[in-house]
């Protein structure tokens, strides 16, 4: 939406939408997904939904106006799924080595930000 939307159109779709994200920065609303078997196969993709939260925050945030108070959880948030997300990104084990990677550059080029 906040492609197709003005930054302050997307604002208020945003608030019908996710009525509850938080305005005092804090990041506990959405936990980090735990990933308790790197060798799990199917356990990995739960580091590549951290990594594609991280990304997709990340363009919530650049999506709204300057100085929306939701900016920072969103932000806030982004960067704790980034953190664990990215630390999973190794050739260590090959369920996650293999394609988180592709995720990981999208976050840490931002891509799709200038769009």
């Amino acid at each position: 939406m906040r492609r197709i939307m003005s930054a302050e159109d997307y604002a208020r779709w945003l608030t019908a939408f996710m009525p509850s994200l938080p305005v005092d920065g804090s990041s506990d609303w959405m936990p980090l997904a735990v990933v308790t078997d790197p060798t799990d196969g199917k356990l990995a993709h739960l580091d590549g939904l951290n990594i594609s939260r991280a990304w997709m925050l990340e363009g919530m945030a650049h999506g709204l106006p300057a100085g929306d108070p939701r900016k920072a959880a969103l932000l806030n948030t982004a960067a704790i799924h980034k953190n664990s997300g990215l630390a999973s990104v190794s050739s260590e084990n090959y369920e996650g080595g293999h394609w988180l990677g592709s995720f990981a550059t999208y976050l840490q080029t931002a891509r799709g930000l200038g769009d």
